[in-house]
């Protein structure tokens, strides 16, 4: 029977490969937004600046930023080397999609990737020239140079489709990926991320796309589901016949576009000490913009339950681009036997 070997939870923010010099071109987009969303309540940019009466100077100094910066660089530079040296041989990522794959037509809670490969493509010109001020430099980071086709697990993909469906899901399940908003049929950045910044670009691994609807009304599953999926979700990997080790991967959040640090150290501590309680019982308005990117984490969570792996926090470092707070709080943690002391 396949076996979890290992888990790891990574931030994948554009303030991750956005050089921080940068860092403040992402914040002009903060201050456009009249929905900038802090403990489940949503602010214009002013407004959020004296409601959080706090001062984020020495936290914008450019110095700090290039340390916060580094430390997050070196955070993903030890997951990568955690998952190269486990020598597992399939990974299951969960992420979320931001419309670039799924779309109102038909936008699933859950999905489970089932072709044999994937495509992982580059953008073209057109596209990076509409993206928002600072995203192009960064959405770069996490597609090939060249057009690239990806491997995936078939047989493990289809074995978690009827299993969580038997269990009383019901994901969606793609053989194909839709065109997109870019026409490439290709893998969205949320798994770009892992595949170009966390395993370096070139790393062989066949891994299992699944996607959580974290962001869109009207259907995004709650904590509590989210949770219950990943139990399902592993248990449906552990009755995998063949004799494999899989490892997951959440990828996303942690609070953002407004960086609360109560928030993801609460989370993070209950990650480590295994207290579903906090996880299961987050609620819905907190779990929204990007902060709704925790429950691809809460899913990871759920799936290794009951493994006997336990989570330890590689690093957290709370990245503020304005004086309002904006910005995204990284987190990295990694799930493996004997962590937790």
């Amino acid at each position: 029977m396949a076996r979890i070997a290992l888990g790891i939870g990574t931030s994948h923010a554009p303030q991750l490969t956005l050089p921080p010099a940068g860092w403040g071109r992402r914040a002009v987009a903060d201050r456009r937004n009249p929905t900038l969303v802090y403990q489940g309540e949503e602010h214009g940019f002013d407004d959020l600046v004296l409601l959080r009466d706090t001062s984020f100077a020495a936290e914008l100094e450019p110095a700090h930023q290039a340390e916060r910066h580094r430390r997050s660089r070196a955070a993903i530079d030890e997951l990568g080397r955690f998952v190269r040296e486990s020598g597992v041989d399939v990974l299951v990522i969960v992420s979320s999609d931001h419309k670039e794959t799924f779309t109102d037509e038909l936008l699933p809670q859950f999905a489970v990737y089932w072709g044999e490969t994937v495509a992982h493509e580059p953008f073209d010109q057109d596209a990076l020239d509409a993206m928002p001020p600072g995203l192009a430099e960064a959405e770069i980071a996490n597609v090939p140079e060249t057009s690239t086709v990806r491997r995936c697990h078939q047989e493990l993909a289809l074995h978690l489709i009827r299993e969580t469906s038997a269990a009383g899901f019901d994901p969606g399940a793609s053989g194909t990926l839709p065109a997109g908003r870019y026409g490439d049929h290709g893998i969205p950045h949320g798994w770009g991320f892992v595949l170009q910044q966390v395993l370096g670009g070139d790393a062989d691994i066949p891994f299992v796309p699944v996607f959580v609807n974290t962001f869109w009304e009207p259907n995004p599953p709650g904590a509590r589901r989210c949770h219950d999926f990943g139990i399902a979700l592993g248990a449906a990997i552990r009755s995998f016949p063949p004799d494999i080790r899989v490892g997951l991967v959440a990828s996303g959040g942690l609070s953002h576009f407004v960086v609360d640090e109560e928030l993801d150290r609460r989370f993070l501590d209950a990650l480590v000490t295994g207290d579903e309680d906090v996880l299961r019982e987050l609620p819905a308005q907190v779990l929204r913009a990007g902060t709704s990117e925790l429950r691809n984490w809460i899913v990871v969570a759920g799936a290794t339950s009951g493994t006997g792996l336990r989570a330890r926090v590689v690093d957290y470092q709370p990245c503020y681009r304005s004086e309002a707070g904006t910005g995204c709080g990284m987190g990295f943690v990694t799930w493996a036997e004997g962590a937790h002391t």
